[in-house]
């Protein structure tokens, strides 16, 4: 068998994490201390691929710049970008130009903003054994109707594709990771816009074709919000899933070079601090995401929260489940909680935003 190739799909605008995503593109978010991908790439690895093709739409010119040829993580990268959107079928079959398996050969489908613990080896080898046309990660959680749910049958094979419903027959959903065969990936039409979840795999499994499904309940998470963004990061820090990329070691902050800490602060739940961050005497900080060269004052606090790039959150200021954008600044005495952003540049007077009543 030739080297496990697999296509990253990472063309989305992350238009549900701005304006964290207005200068990046998701995929490429600092995550527990390195770009997001980086962890996907260095899992991939851990489990035998050996050459990926990113499949870029936006921004794509700043995925080759990040990651290079892949030597550093033992991987051979190729990029391919869709001059516009092609939807998921769409992208997996332009970046297929690129691949050099053969028509029998299993090609991984990866996600570039979901973070999984799955054993990627065993759905390959489930894929392999039963000669599946497709075999799909599914994962089991606790909520399906906030997603389409995805049945199977006792031997694992998928009945249905289902739209999100306030009844969910399943609590199994699609998770994102595909294997297919080969010579599959070359029937979706070339140039245009297809959905493998609405078009492909419905059409498969009507033609009869052995969609399997490969369920389990190990680590997942969808990192599209702030809220989840925040929550993966801290995650790996705190070693709750195992990543090869994490540069330092899990425990209540990872603090990378440069970064400088008052004795004085409280740093914990899994926080990232930037390089060249600083965090001042009395500050606390829990599960929360900082970016490069941001400050955060004497007395401040900020919890569950992403402080972005060169930004400044000035003494006594609260800032809670927020994220400020790179360069803002959040003055003194400023209360920020609830899901607010603060755009890129913007400077917040003292005692601008207050939630509660005391002055």
């Amino acid at each position: 068998m030739p080297d496990l190739e697999a296509i990253l799909l990472v063309g989305g605008q992350g238009t549900r994490l701005r304006p964290l995503t207005l200068g990046t593109p998701k995929p490429l978010l600092p995550t527990a201390g390195v770009p997001f991908l980086a962890h996907q790439l260095a899992r991939a690895r851990s489990f035998g691929v050996r050459r990926i093709v990113f499949a870029t739409s936006y921004k794509a010119a700043m995925f080759e710049p990040a990651f290079g040829d892949g030597e550093a993580f033992g991987l051979s990268l190729e990029y391919m970008t869709e001059e516009t959107p092609l939807g998921t079928g769409g992208a997996i079959r332009n970046a297929a130009e690129a691949l050099t398996s053969g028509p029998s050969d299993p090609v991984l489908i990866l996600n570039g903003d979901v973070l999984s613990g799955h054993d990627i080896g065993h759905q390959l080898r489930l894929h392999c054994a039963r000669q599946a046309a497709v075999t799909l990660h599914l994962t089991e959680v606790d909520d399906p109707t906030r997603f389409g749910c995805v049945p199977t049958d006792e031997t694992g094979r998928v009945t249905a594709f289902l739209e999100k419903t306030p009844n969910p027959v399943t609590n199994r959903i699609n998770a994102g990771c595909y294997v297919f065969t080969r010579s599959v990936i070359d029937q979706i039409p070339r140039g245009e816009v297809v959905s493998v979840e609405r078009e492909t795999f419905p059409g498969m499994i009507e033609a009869g074709e052995l969609v399997l499904g490969y369920a389990d309940r190990t680590y997942w998470l969808d990192v599209g919000t702030p809220a989840a963004f925040v929550r993966g990061s801290r995650d790996l820090v705190l070693g709750r899933l195992d990543s090869p990329a994490l540069p330092g070691p899990t425990g209540e902050h990872l603090a990378l070079e440069g970064a400088k800490l008052s004795p004085e602060a409280k740093v914990q739940g899994g926080t990232t601090v930037g390089a060249r961050a600083v965090i001042g005497a009395g500050a606390s900080v829990v599960g929360s995401v900082l970016l490069d060269d941001c400050v955060i004052e004497a007395g401040a606090c900020v919890t569950d929260s992403v402080v972005g790039a060169g930004a400044r959150v000035c003494a006594g200021t609260v800032v809670r489940d927020a994220v400020i954008g790179d360069g803002a600044i959040v003055g003194p005495g400023n209360e920020l909680q609830h899901g607010v952003r603060v755009w890129p540049g913007i400077q917040l007077p003292e005692r601008a935003l207050r939630y509660s009543s005391d002055v």
